[in-house]
């Protein structure tokens, strides 16, 4: 993995996971929080999405291992801020909401918190994906009794309680992980409704049949092998800032 230079610590770090987002990332970066950072993280674009994000002022991480939970998880390990949030940057979730998602966090009362999507319009969801989703809510709900509503990539935790969850998947399997350790730790884990829209360009994963199924096993793999055992991660792990 490498990196541009890192610049002073921001209030927030942003990860943007990125494969190909040339034509989303001018609309992505300026919706940034002011102040905040967003960390580009580059896994493995064939297109110019990392010079386009360094010279809109990104901070970009280079991810050679190919995989969503690689890309996630390089971002959060080069995250310098208290508290870090997750985006996907291809232009379906607007990072001007980040603020709204990330506010239970930053006033301690909750842990994690997750944008629970809202679609705009039937072009925003395929109905495939749609479906996945609704199971794994289902899933979800069974086996940790949490009851959400959506696994969706856009979220926020503190950056330090992220790392002492110790999480090892790095393919679709790593946002539900997160949630599933999470739970196991005690953490207070909250939705916050966000707007989905149609997403720019092609997507790898639930545009997809082929894209969802794979999504899928991996996150059943994920379910099968709680509980887990996090090293450090326990309830008072999550609540540095209360």
């Amino acid at each position: 993995m490498t990196e541009t230079p890192l610049s002073p610590p921001a209030p927030v770090d942003v990860v943007l996971p990125c494969l190909d987002e040339a034509e989303a990332l001018p609309w992505v970066l300026d919706r940034i929080p002011s102040g905040w950072r967003a960390i580009v993280v580059d896994n493995g674009s064939t297109d110019e999405s990392a010079d386009i994000a360094r010279t809109l002022g990104a901070h970009v991480v280079h991810e050679l291992r190919r995989g969503f939970g690689s890309a996630c998880h390089a971002g959060l390990t080069a995250a310098t801020a208290d508290v870090v949030c997750f985006c996907d940057c291809d232009a379906s979730l607007d990072p001007a909401l980040l603020p709204a998602v990330t506010g239970p966090v930053l006033d301690g009362s909750a842990d994690l918190v997750l944008g629970r999507r809202r679609p705009t319009s039937p072009r925003a969801w395929p109905p495939h994906a749609r479906l996945a989703n609704l199971a794994l809510a289902r899933m979800i709900r069974r086996c940790t009794g949490l009851r959400l509503h959506d696994l969706g990539p856009m979220r926020a935790a503190r950056r330090e309680a992220l790392l002492a969850l110790a999480l090892t998947d790095r393919r679709s399997g790593y946002p539900l992980q997160m949630v599933v350790r999470a739970a196991d730790a005690g953490w207070r884990v909250a939705e916050r409704d966000v707007p989905y829209s149609p997403r720019t360009g092609r997507s790898k994963v639930t545009g997809t049949w082929r894209g969802t199924w794979q999504a899928v096993r991996d996150m059943r793999a994920v379910l099968a092998e709680r509980p887990a055992t996090a090293p450090g991660a326990d309830a008072g792990a999550a609540g540095t800032g209360r």
